[in-house]
């Protein structure tokens, strides 16, 4: 964090901790569980218990920042981390993890993308998902400004593990021509070549939306989630939700 000037985003701790463990691109994409990789879930752990510890702090954009007090750490002792943390934990009861919305079929994770665009602004928002269109899962219009407006076209990937540039290049092949801007949406990660992939020079740019920022999206909007403020914060899954989509 103090290498990346004291905040960064998610993507931006995962790529620099890659490189500075020298790690391979298979050790990177290397799943933990479900659709989450190794190194995801490790960091996400640290970032939660240095954030109990009180060096690190995150804003409701997904950007993580040290404390005042994480920016005059130079190092710290994972073992009294540690210690403190699960002390903290074990005098918290009734504290539940939040669980992963999994189970949805591809037809309806399309259609809570189309949910999750609309909710974001988008206007005429329409899941096509017709065989043979070049992986195009829908489109829509996004308004800026109430002046400008963009058509996007998207594509929702229901991944368990990392999606590769190939994929991005294949998206971007069936759009082009046919929309200003293209979304592509995954449960999974994205590789750091599909990441290159999607901002490559000369190339029309892709934005993309990995399974930890879709979550972070569906609680900000409150959608198939009831967020319970209380001295820790609680997602409580609405599987209902999920079931009627």
């Amino acid at each position: 964090m103090q290498q990346l000037g004291g905040s960064a985003s998610v993507t931006e701790q995962e790529d620099t901790v890659a490189a500075n463990l020298r790690l391979t691109e298979k050790e990177i994409a290397e799943i933990h569980r479900g659709t989450r990789t190794k190194l995801s879930y490790r960091l996400a752990w640290a970032r939660n218990y240095l954030k109990r510890f009180g060096l690190l702090e995150n804003s409701t954009r997904g950007v993580w920042s040290l404390t005042p007090e994480g920016s005059k750490s130079k190092s710290v002792d994972k073992e009294e981390v540690k210690r403190v943390v699960v002390a903290m934990r074990s005098a918290q009861s009734g504290e539940r993890e939040s669980s992963e919305a999994d189970g949805i079929s591809p037809a309806a994770f399309e259609r809570l993308c189309q949910r999750l665009l609309r909710e974001s602004g988008f206007i005429h928002v329409e899941v096509t998902g017709r065989t043979g269109d070049g992986g195009i899962d829908g489109k829509g219009v996004v308004r800026i400004g109430g002046l400008l407006s963009f058509h996007v076209k998207f594509q929702s990937k229901r991944y368990k593990g990392s999606v590769g540039a190939s994929v991005v290049r294949d998206f971007r092949g069936a759009m082009d021509g046919r929309a200003d801007k293209g979304l592509l949406i995954t449960t999974g990660t994205f590789t750091r070549e599909a990441r290159a992939e999607a901002q490559r020079d000369g190339a029309r740019p892709i934005d993309l939306v990995d399974g930890e920022e879709l979550v972070e999206k569906l609680k900000q909007l409150r959608i198939g989630v009831d967020v319970q403020q209380k001295v820790i914060e609680e997602v409580v899954i609405r599987e209902d939700y999920f079931k009627t989509l």
